[in-house]
Parts: C-alpha cells; sequence; structure tokens
C-alpha cells in the first residue's frame, strides 16, 4: 500500500510538472494566430488535472525510493506521456488515436518516425511541438526531474538507473545525483543553444533555427519540413548537423568531464569516444566509396558530402536525409541498418545498443575462445586500464539475447499484420533503434501501416529508449512478488 502511495505520489507530481511544458507550444500558437490555442489549452487542462487528482491526496506521503520502484515509476510515466502528449495532435490535427499515440511515442523516445505529411503548410505550434517532445525525450524527463526536484526526499538514483541508456548505470560522476542531472541538463541545454545560433547564421530562419536545433543534439530527427535537412540545400547547415549530432551521439558524463571539470583531453581518453569517431568514419569512407563506385554520383566530393551525413544521422540515431538513401545501391542501405544496431555511446541522446557494449562483446569474444583452449585460465577483461566487472559482461549478452529475441517477436507479429519481410525488418530495427527512416513501405511515412502495426512499433519504440529491461522487468511475475 505505502508503495502504491509512493507511485502515485512520484507520478501525479511528474504529470503536473509535465504540463508546464504545454505552455510554450501555446504561447507559439498565439504569436503566430495558427488556431492550435484550444487543442492545447484542452490538453493542457487534462494533464492537470489528472495530475491533481493523484497527487493531491498523497501530497505529504514520504518514503525511501526502492530500485522496483523506480522501474514502475519510469515505466507508468512513459506509458502517460505517450498517451498524453498524444492529446494535442488528436484534437489540434483530428489525428485518430493510433496515429496521435504514434506521432507522441515516436517523438518522446526521439525515434523520429511519423504519420505526418504536409509538414510544410503545419501550423507552426503543432511543428515546434513535435520538436519540443524531441527535445524533452533525449535527456530524459525522469533526469531533469531529478535535478530540479531534489526535495522529493526520495532515492533519485533509483530514477536516474531505470531511465539512463548503457550498461554503466551505477556509476556516478558527481556526489549527488540531482547534481549530475542538472551538469547534464546545463550541457544539453548550452549545446542546444550554440546549434540553434549556428543554424541561424547559415541561413535558416530563427523559427526552424531553433525547431532543429531541438531535434539536432537530441537526435530525434524531426523536420519542419516533409523534405527534412535536404530542404535547404546547404553544406554549411549539413555540417552543423554532423558536428551537432556526433555531440549528441557522445556520453554526457564525457562531456561533463570535458567542459564541467575542464578536462577536454577525455575525448581522446575515453575508449568508447575514440571506437565511436573510427567507426563513423570508416562507414562514411566505405559507403562513399561504393556510391562513387556504382555512378550513383560521380564526383568522389559529392558522393563524400551525402555519405558523412546520412551515416552521421543513422549512427547516431537521428533520421534526418539529405538524400532518399533506400534509393541507394542495396548494399548501402541494408549497411545503414545494420550500423544503426551500434548506435552512438552509453549514456548519449543516440539509439541503438551503444558502441560500449558492443567493444565488450569484441573483446570477450577471444577471451571465451581461449577459455575452450585454457580452461583454467583467468583473465579479467579491461576497457582501458579499468576492469569490467564479470556482472557487466553478463548484463551486457544478457541484453543482447533480448534485444534479439524482442526484435524477431515483433517483427514477426508485423509480418502477420501483412507488412513485407523488408518492411517489417527496417520497421522494427528503426523503431527499437529510435532511428526513424524506413524501408519499403516505410520509406517515406509510416502513414499506410496499420493500426495494430503502429501499436506494436510505438512499444518497440518505448523497448528501445527504455533499454528493453525497464519494460520487460516489470513483465516479470518475479517482480510483483514480495
Amino acid at each position: 500500500m505505502q508503495r502504491l502511495r509512493l507511485i502515485q505520489n512520484l507520478l501525479g507530481l511528474f504529470l503536473l510538472l509535465y504540463s508546464l511544458t504545454l505552455l510554450p507550444p501555446l504561447l507559439v500558437s498565439l504569436l503566430y494566430d495558427d488556431h492550435e490555442a484550444g487543442p492545447f489549452l484542452l490538453s493542457l487542462a487534462i494533464t492537470v488535472s489528472l495530475g491533481a487528482l493523484m497527487w493531491w491526496p498523497v501530497r505529504t506521503f514520504r518514503r525511501e525510493m526502492k530500485t522496483r520502484d523506480g522501474f514502475i515509476v519510469v515505466g507508468l510515466f512513459w506509458l502517460s506521456l505517450g498517451l498524453l502528449s498524444s492529446l494535442p495532435f488528436h484534437f489540434g490535427s483530428h489525428m485518430d488515436m493510433s496515429n496521435a499515440v504514434f506521432e507522441a511515442v515516436s517523438a518522446f523516445t526521439t525515434t523520429g518516425a511519423t504519420v505526418l505529411t504536409g509538414l510544410d503548410h503545419m501550423p507552426p505550434s503543432i511543428l515546434f511541438y513535435r520538436q519540443q517532445l524531441q527535445w524533452l525525450g533525449g535527456m530524459g524527463v525522469i533526469v531533469l526531474t531529478v535535478a530540479i526536484l531534489p526535495m522529493l526526499g526520495v532515492g533519485g538514483m533509483q530514477l536516474y538507473r531505470a531511465e539512463t541508456p548503457g550498461p554503466f548505470k551505477d556509476e556516478k560522476i558527481a556526489p549527488r545525483i540531482a547534481h549530475a542531472a542538472r551538469s547534464f541538463w546545463m550541457i544539453y541545454s548550452a549545446l542546444t543553444l550554440v546549434c540553434a545560433l549556428a543554424y541561424w547564421l547559415a541561413g535558416m530562419s530563427l523559427f526552424d533555427a531553433i525547431a532543429h536545433s531541438l531535434s539536432t543534439i537530441s537526435t530525434g530527427g524531426f523536420s519542419t519540413h516533409d523534405a527534412s535537412l535536404a530542404w535547404f540545400d546547404s553544406p554549411l547547415i549539413e555540417g552543423i548537423a554532423i558536428v551537432f549530432m556526433l555531440l549528441g551521439g557522445i556520453n554526457f558524463s564525457i562531456h561533463f568531464i570535458a567542459l564541467i571539470q575542464r578536462q577536454p583531453g577525455a575525448y581522446l581518453r575515453d575508449i568508447e569516444v575514440r571506437t565511436y569517431m573510427v567507426y563513423v568514419l570508416l562507414a562514411t569512407l566505405l559507403i562513399a566509396g561504393e556510391l562513387f563506385r556504382t555512378h550513383y554520383h560521380d564526383d568522389f566530393g559529392t558522393a563524400l558530402r551525402y555519405s558523412l551525413f546520412q551515416t552521421t544521422s543513422v549512427i547516431t540515431s537521428t533520421g534526418f536525409v539529405t538524400e532518399d538513401f533506400s534509393h541507394w545501391p542495396d548494399f548501402v542501405p541494408v549497411l545503414l541498418f545494420m550500423l544503426s544496431f551500434v548506435g552512438g555511446c552509453g549514456g548519449s541522446t543516440a539509439g541503438g545498443m551503444k558502441v560500449i557494449r558492443f567493444i565488450i562483446m569484441l573483446k570477450q569474444s577471444p577471451r571465451l575462445i581461449l577459455q575452450l583452449i585454457h580452461p583454467v585460465l583467468v583473465r579479467p577483461l579491461k576497457l582501458g586500464n579499468r576492469v569490467v566487472p564479470v556482472r557487466v559482461v553478463e548484463a551486457v549478452w544478457g541484453y543482447f539475447s533480448l534485444y534479439v529475441a524482442t526484435f524477431v517477436v515483433i517483427m514477426l507479429a508485423l509480418m502477420a499484420t501483412g507488412l513485407d519481410q523488408v518492411t517489417a525488418f527496417s520497421a522494427v530495427a528503426s523503431s527499437m533503434n529510435n532511428l526513424g527512416p524506413g524501408l519499403g513501405e516505410v520509406a517515406a511515412n509510416f502513414q499506410g501501416i496499420s493500426d495494430t502495426a503502429k501499436w506494436l512499433l510505438a512499444l518497440a519504440m518505448l523497448m528501445g529508449r527504455l533499454e528493453i529491461f525497464t519494460v520487460l522487468v516489470l513483465l516479470t511475475p518475479a517482480f510483483w512478488r514480495k
């Protein structure tokens, strides 16, 4: 009973806080007079009412949060946000609930898959709202709450562990998690402001610059134009996007050390960042070479330009496009989707299984072979000078196994709804890796697939954003036993 009251208290308070995020798009609507103020006001009223009804009866309740409480709060919060954040789409754009929830979940999980078309003529407030949802989801609303509400009197680390991506969730970069979360948000906000300024100076309108900065540093990929960044046809804007997509894909703990603690060498010392940058470079050169070899682009410089942008966009799971890569030589789209499974660094806004996990698996594989030859050999796995705990290695392999199993189950379920293999595979990969673009029937958008498929993919997006364990642990009977 006490656990339920704690969860009710936190969830109600979080919903009240989230309702404040509906104010900026409401102001945009009033500023542009786009007649969407009513839907945002109605959504605000519903969210505030639900939050107040949950929080007020238990507002004075306090109890130390357990780890399992954190999983429940995070799971319910993201589920609630997926539903409540769909209301402006439902009321304003007159979308049915399946499409509205799909769009909202895609935004909050920074996936970037969309069911909308005609973005160039859409009300500015709706466009801004989509971008803002991605920005909030990029760092995580729970981390924001932990950053600004240390007065909750509960274990913020439990929320942080349940939501933050990456295998080293127990490590703290600062003595207090609230201080660490605030530092992350300071860095995140500063990078967003610099990105917006750079876009604006490069020729974007102020509205487009702000909107695209929100979806760039969050590696979300939503745009205010149907053609995405191809609409601008500007190498300078593409270059700015590449820089900030790469920064968004780097572990924010490294940003903290480099920027807050003033140790810029941390970027070079970190094995994950080095591996991340090297594999972006190698993939770029490989794809550029293929585009040039097949004469898709006869000029190698042009091939390199499009390859660098699209490779960075896919690896960081941003999903911006400057060309329809589904029409590139068959080898390239498949390679890009394989790269999306790796994704960016742990502790970043990027999706995928994370570079650090693949580094661990690649280092562990030869050790397993060596142990077959020398069964009594004991050789710890190291990342640099640090020994990786056995439980972390086991968790990485467990995550990989669950990821593959979940992927296969959802893909088969999508094929059962009538989708072909290419569409089903790319749709699940796009959703679980929080990538956005797909192949086949979902190459342009996800509008044409069935409602059942959209709900399945919304679930896949949530599982990808919360790294599977947070969702699956709630479905385990043992979790609910005392």
